[in-house]
């Protein structure tokens, strides 16, 4: 395939050029690789197991909130 060669040609009709942009937009989407999907949210039992050490600030009451569900 030539780089003058048409990847589709409209065989029947004449389109409109947003027709022609609707079209070529489909097809963009229809040939994109599939996005990852979404990581699962973890549950809160696997949330409480990990206490992330960014919150936890040293101060009054620092340790009674360290065990406090977030």
């Amino acid at each position: 395939m030539s780089a003058e060669e048409p990847l589709f040609r409209v065989v029947r009709g004449v389109p409109t050029a947003e027709e022609l942009a609707a079209l070529v937009g489909a097809i963009m989407v229809r040939t994109r690789p599939a996005a990852a999907p979404a990581p699962t949210p973890r549950s809160h039992w696997t949330r409480s197991a990990r206490p992330a050490a960014a919150t936890l600030a040293a101060g009054h009451g620092a340790w009674r909130a360290s065990g406090l569900p977030r």
